[in-house]
C-alpha cells in the first residue's frame, strides 16, 4: 500500500497528489492518533498538498516576518466576493462581519450574544458531535429535532423543538449545520426558508455553520442562510478551513444578517484577538486566488463520492449510504452488519480502518459510521477492502 502512486504532479486532482508515505510525514492529528498500520479517515483534514496561492501567500508572508497581529477586512472582502461570484450573493455587507478564532469558536460567541445558561440550543441530529460538547459546556440546553430518512430537515420535528425550546418564554437558538455533517446534505433555498419563517414565527435566532459551504459539488448550488427571505435576524460562521484544509492556520469570520448587526457589534473585542494573522493571510489568499485548485478538488471529490457507491455495492452491500453533495464526508448506514452501536470501533480492530464513530452525532447515530472522502481513490479503495475484510 505504501508504493501506490497517487497521480503525478501534473495531474489537477490534489486528492491524487500525495503518496501515503508522504502523508505518514505529517504530525496533525489524523496521522498522529493511530499506529501507521491504520488507515486514517475520520477526522476532517484532506489528504491534499497546499494549494499554491495560499502556499504563496504564507511563505512570502514568513519570508518577510510578517507574523503579527491580523488587521483590516482584507478577508471580510474576500469573502464577500467569493460569495458574489460563486453562490450569487452580493449582500454579503463587510461591515456586519467580524473576526473569529474559528467556526466554532465564533458559534460559542454568537451565542453568547442571543442566549443565556439554561437556555436552549436546537440541533439537526445526527450532527457534528461538537454540537453538543460545545453547548453543553456553555450551560445551554441541546434540543433535539432529528432529521427525516433521506437525511433532510422535518419542518414538523422541528417545529415541535422550536416549541420546546422556547416553552416559558425562554430565549433559544437553533444551530444550523449547513451543508450537514455528517450527511453531506445540501438544503435547498425553499428549505431554508421555511426555516427562517418558522424560527421567525417563534422567535428562535438561527446560527448557521457553513464552514464547509465552499465543498458542494459543482452541480448543485450552495444557498447561504443569510440570503434567503426572513433570515435578517440570523448569524453565519464561514471560512476558507474546509475547502482549503486550513484547519491548523486559525481564522474564521461571523456574519450578521440586518437586523442582527447590533447583537454582533456587542461581540467583545478580545474575541478578534484569537485568530493568527498567518491564519487570515491563508484564508484571504484562498478566498481570493485558489477558485482553480477548488474545482479541482470538487471535481475529485465528484470522482471519489461515485467510487464509494461502487464499491460498497461490490464489497459492503449491507452498508446503506445516501450520497451528499456537500462537504467530503460520507455517513454509513451500518446496522444491518450486527456491529452493535459503533461499527467504527470494530472496522478499526479487525480492518485497521479509523472512521469517525456515530453515536456521539446524537439520536440516528447508533450504528452508523463517518467516512471522510477527502483522500486518493488508492487509499479509499483499500479502506472499504480492508472493512469488508473485517466482516
Amino acid at each position: 500500500m505504501e508504493q501506490i502512486p497517487h497521480g503525478s504532479p501534473e495531474d489537477p486532482n490534489p486528492l491524487r497528489r500525495l503518496s501515503l508515505e508522504q502523508l505518514r510525514r505529517r504530525t496533525s492529528v489524523k496521522w498522529r492518533t493511530y499506529p501507521d498500520d491504520v488507515l486514517p479517515l475520520w477526522v476532517a483534514e484532506m489528504d491534499v498538498p497546499l494549494a499554491e496561492p495560499v502556499a504563496r501567500a504564507v511563505t512570502d508572508a514568513v519570508a518577510l516576518g510578517d507574523t503579527g497581529y491580523p488587521a483590516g477586512t482584507g478577508y471580510a472582502e474576500a469573502l464577500a466576493a467569493f460569495a458574489s461570484e460563486r453562490w450569487g450573493w452580493p449582500t454579503l455587507a463587510v461591515d456586519r462581519t467580524r473576526l473569529v478564532p474559528d467556526v466554532m469558536l465564533g458559534i460559542v460567541e454568537v451565542l453568547k450574544l442571543i442566549t443565556g445558561p439554561g437556555d436552549a440550543v436546537v440541533v439537526n441530529c445526527p450532527v457534528y458531535n461538537p454540537f453538543y460538547l460545545f453547548v453543553e459546556h456553555m450551560q445551554r440546553r441541546v434540543v433535539e429535532a432529528p432529521l427525516d430518512a433521506r437525511a433532510r430537515i422535518d419542518l414538523t420535528v422541528l417545529e415541535d423543538a422550536f416549541r420546546q425550546a422556547v416553552a416559558g418564554g425562554r430565549r433559544a437558538a437553533y444551530l444550523l449545520c449547513s451543508p450537514q455533517n455528517p450527511t453531506g446534505t445540501v438544503h435547498t433555498a425553499e428549505e431554508l426558508a421555511a426555516v427562517a419563517a418558522l424560527a421567525g414565527r417563534y422567535g428562535v435566532r438561527v446560527v448557521a455553520d457553513e464552514i464547509h459551504a465552499p465543498v458542494v459539488s459543482r452541480t448543485v448550488p450552495f444557498v447561504p442562510y443569510l440570503s434567503v427571505p426572513g433570515a435578517d435576524s440570523g448569524f453565519s460562521l464561514m471560512s476558507a478551513s474546509k475547502g482549503w484544509n486550513l484547519a491548523g492556520l486559525k481564522a474564521a469570520l461571523a456574519v450578521a444578517g440586518p437586523a442582527a448587526a447590533a447583537d454582533l457589534a456587542a461581540m467583545p473585542p478580545e474575541v478578534g484577538h484569537g485568530p493568527s494573522h498567518l491564519g487570515v493571510i491563508a484564508h484571504t489568499a484562498a478566498l481570493r486566488d485558489g477558485g482553480d485548485w477548488l474545482d479541482a478538488l470538487l471535481d475529485g471529490l465528484d470522482e471519489n463520492r461515485r467510487l464509494l457507491a461502487d464499491l460498497l455495492a461490490k464489497h459492503l452491500p449491507g452498508v446503506r449510504h445516501l450520497p451528499g453533495d456537500g462537504t467530503y464526508l460520507a455517513w454509513l448506514d451500518c446496522r444491518a452488519l450486527g456491529l452493535g452501536d459503533d461499527p467504527a470501533a470494530v472496522f478499526l480492530e479487525r480492518g485497521r480502518v479509523a472512521l469517525h464513530p456515530g453515536p456521539p452525532c446524537g439520536t440516528g447515530g447508533a450504528g452508523h459510521a463517518r467516512l471522510n472522502l477527502a483522500t486518493s481513490p488508492e487509499v479509499l479503495t483499500e479502506a472499504v477492502r480492508r472493512m469488508a475484510d473485517a466482516l
